[in-house]
């Protein structure tokens, strides 16, 4: 299930991208927290990325999330990441 589900890459989110995304009925949104070392750089180690999901037709706003977690905006946050909403369909 895992390939089934779409998650842009670590630049995305570095650059305060939020993302949703679906698979069937099932939907998605990741909201990137991120924090600067500098004014130019991304510290990764101490930016997250907040997802959420829900079951139905309608979008966010019009939907019950049904589960929510946060993960940190490395490669292997991204990698828990797209495991756990595989898990949750």
């Amino acid at each position: 299930m895992m390939d089934r589900i779409y998650l842009p890459t670590l630049h995305w989110f570095a650059m305060k991208n939020p993302f949703t995304g679906s698979f069937g009925d099932f939907r998605y949104r990741i909201v990137p927290e991120v924090t600067m070392a500098t004014p130019k750089e991304v510290d990764f180690e101490n930016s997250s990325l907040s997802a959420q999901f829900w079951h139905g037709p309608f979008c966010y706003e019009k939907s019950t999330v049904e589960g929510e977690s946060t993960f940190p905006l490395t490669e292997k946050g991204r990698n828990d990441l797209k495991e756990w909403l595989a898990n949750s369909i």
